[in-house]
């Protein structure tokens, strides 16, 4: 499975951006993580799909944020709003999701490169 990401950038506080993440098989379950530098990669955003689907998000984007994946499921989306600069990170997209925690990024078999997103105050 490969994963690209894309819609990364440079905005000012309180603007929005975009990110896709488009895989090359059939992945259901798919997240969005991040990592700024000197500090621990975190999860940002999950759809998992077990029996049914459930969305999850950290509680530092919840009501900013929102994932979504169309129907193909193969790529995956991340509307952030109202953007942070403690927001600013790289952002990756996984998926082979391999059950238990949607927060943990061993959890996922495949990862992208990752796309740039940066905050200015």
């Amino acid at each position: 499975e490969q994963l690209v990401e894309s819609g990364g950038g440079s905005v000012q506080a309180g603007g929005s951006l975009t990110l896709s993440c488009t895989g090359s098989g059939y992945t259901y379950s798919m997240a969005w993580f991040r990592q700024a530098p000197g500090k621990e990669r975190e999860a940002v955003a999950a759809i998992i799909w077990t029996g049914g689907r459930t969305t999850y998000y950290a509680d530092s984007v919840r009501d900013r944020f929102t994932i979504s994946q169309d129907n193909t499921k193969n790529t995956l989306f991340l509307q952030m709003n109202n953007l942070k600069p403690e927001d600013t990170a790289m952002y990756y997209c996984v998926a082979g999701y391999k059950d238990h925690s949607w927060n943990i990024f061993q959890h996922y078999r495949y990862w992208g490169p990752g796309t740039q997103v940066t905050v200015s105050s």
